[in-house]
Formats: structure tokens, sequence, C-alpha cells
């Protein structure tokens, strides 16, 4: 998959292209419908298959005091985009400028003129352009002068919802640790990556030894409390069953900020220290409480060790 970072950046043979257009935030299952509909609409059209998208949430730059975390990065987004099949993606940056251009010009120069996009694909709800005066039907109105046709998918719902999947609503799943629920809107697990880094050693001093996450990840990470998931080690290549926490450990007090750890299940002397891991959390298992003592948390930790195995179906 070819990425662009301006228009710019297009070669001038890069061909017809079908394009669609949003923030992806997340890449779910409503994404995925619209990209799944793009390559059918493209390959019928021998047409490249373009997504365009901004290198940050809209309302950073137009109302930063509402604008909410993102559910992940943005190289995130364009690894998981890079998965679904795409020629290419266009990532605008999303700033003062391209904040105020019309919604007219942003259809003529970077959908027509840059991407020569004979079909341009939305979800009901996108509005794009200064102030917002982009719409389905603004593009509909251009279609027929500008040489594109427009295709608007309606919006997903999970089988027995009346609500929509959205960015909105995973993020208050994984806010609440509902990660079960968001893996159902994510079409896949919830999952965080960084570099193991050291920490207190209080998990090995315990018996369960953990990776700790670098404070810079890629994801929105779920609620505090105890999960089942997997370490995907990245320069092994191996997959880990694990028991994850996430918090401050409260029993001890003394973490200033929220960490993920993940003790991988009947493993003691892995060196995980500098290596590049997912974490995938599968299962929330309790949420994070003070223990009054050491023994007490060990019965836990061991608890939720067993707990975590039963669901993941590990054996000994």
């Amino acid at each position: 998959m070819i990425i662009f970072r301006d228009p710019s950046e297009v070669p001038d043979d890069f061909g017809a292209s079908v394009v669609a257009i949003g923030k992806f935030d997340g890449v779910h299952t409503g994404h995925r419908a619209v990209i799944a509909r793009l390559l059918e609409d493209a390959e019928a059209a021998g047409a490249r298959s373009v997504a365009v998208t901004f290198d940050r949430n809209p309302l950073a730059v137009l109302r930063p005091d509402r604008c909410p975390e993102n559910v992940v990065s943005t190289e995130r987004k364009l690894e998981l985009l890079g998965e679904l099949g795409l020629d290419a993606v266009l990532v605008l940056r999303f700033d003062e400028e391209l904040a105020g251009l019309d919604a007219v010009d942003f259809v003529r120069q970077i959908l027509v003129d840059a991407l020569n996009a004979s079909t341009i694909l939305v979800g009901r709800d996108f509005r794009f352009g200064r102030g917002g005066a982009g719409t389905p039907q603004l593009l509909r109105e251009l279609g027929p002068e500008l040489g594109f046709t427009v295709d608007v998918v309606d919006d997903v719902f999970l089988p027995g919802s009346d609500r929509r999947v959205s960015s909105s609503w995973i993020r208050e799943l994984l806010a609440d640790g509902a990660v079960e629920q968001a893996a159902e809107l994510l079409g896949r697990a919830p999952d965080v990556r960084g570099e193991v880094v050291h920490g207190l050693k209080r998990g090995r001093e315990l018996g369960f030894p953990t990776a700790n996450l670098s404070d810079v990840v890629d994801a929105l990470v779920p609620a505090d409390g105890i999960y089942a998931g997997w370490l995907v080690d990245h320069d092994t290549g191996i997959r880990h069953p694990a028991a994850v926490s996430v918090g401050t450990n409260p029993t001890f007090d003394d973490v200033p900020r929220r960490q993920v750890e993940a003790h991988v299940l009947d493993e003691t002397a892995l060196d995980l220290y500098g290596h590049d891991v997912t974490v995938q959390f599968a299962h929330r298992l309790r949420g994070m409480v003070a223990f009054e003592g050491i023994e007490k948390l060990k019965v836990q930790i061991g608890a939720d060790v067993e707990a975590a195995r039963e669901l993941l179906a590990v054996q000994r």
C-alpha cells in the first residue's frame, strides 16, 4: 500500500481511483464495511482503491476542548488500513488551512485534481470542508460536473443492537473495560503496542514477573483492571498467553502513571526488555483494587493467572 502524506505526492499517472473519505479512527467494522465496498467498486471500475484520512481528529483543531482521545494512533491506523488490501492512503494534515478550505475546493483540488476520483464513498453523516458544509448531497450535486459518482455506505449495527458502530462507542466500552464488546465493534481484540521497559520488578519479587510497556503506546488503553489476553513479541514472532494488569498498583501506591504489564503464563525466564510487543485484551477478569498485605495480593494474582489460563484455554 502506498502512503501519500500530501496531495502533491500523488503522481500525474496514478490513474483513476475510487476514493473513501473518513477519520477511520480504530478501523472498526463500520469502516471495514466502507473499505469492502470501496474495493468492490474499484475492481468493477478497474480503478485504484484509495482511502483519504487525516493525521489527527479534526476536533483537535476545530474544538480542542471537545476532542476525544484517538482509539488508535495515525501510524496504527495506517497499519490497519494496509491490512485491508487498499492500493493507497492519502493522509491529509488537518491544520487551520485545511479546516478553512471550502468544501467545493476540497473536492476539486484533492479528490478530482489529485486523485482523479471516479467514485467517492462516504458514510451518511460524514462532513468535510469549511464549516462542515460538505455533505453526501453536495457530492451528488458536484458529481455530474466533475465526472464522479457517489456511493453512500449505510451504518453498521451489531446484531440485536439499535446503536451504530462508531469510534465514540468503542471509547465508551474501553473506558468501562468492556474489551469483549469492544472487540465486536472493532472486528479484532483491542490492543496496544509499545516497547518493554524496566519497571520496579515487583512482579518478579511476587513470583509473577511482568513485561512493562513504555508510556508511549499506539492505542487507547482500556480501564484499570486485570485482563486475560496475549503478548505478541514482534522481535521473535511468538504470541504468548498472558494475564495483563492496567493501572497504578494501588496496593503499593508508588506508581505515578498508569502502566500496562503483562505476565506471560508459565514463563519465568523470558527476557523481553527492549522488545517491540503488542498486548491484546481478550477478557476482563476484575477491576483494580488495593489489597491488605502482600500475601493476599499474591493469592489473588494466582487466581487471576488461573482464570486467564482457563479463559484462554491454555494447558499447563
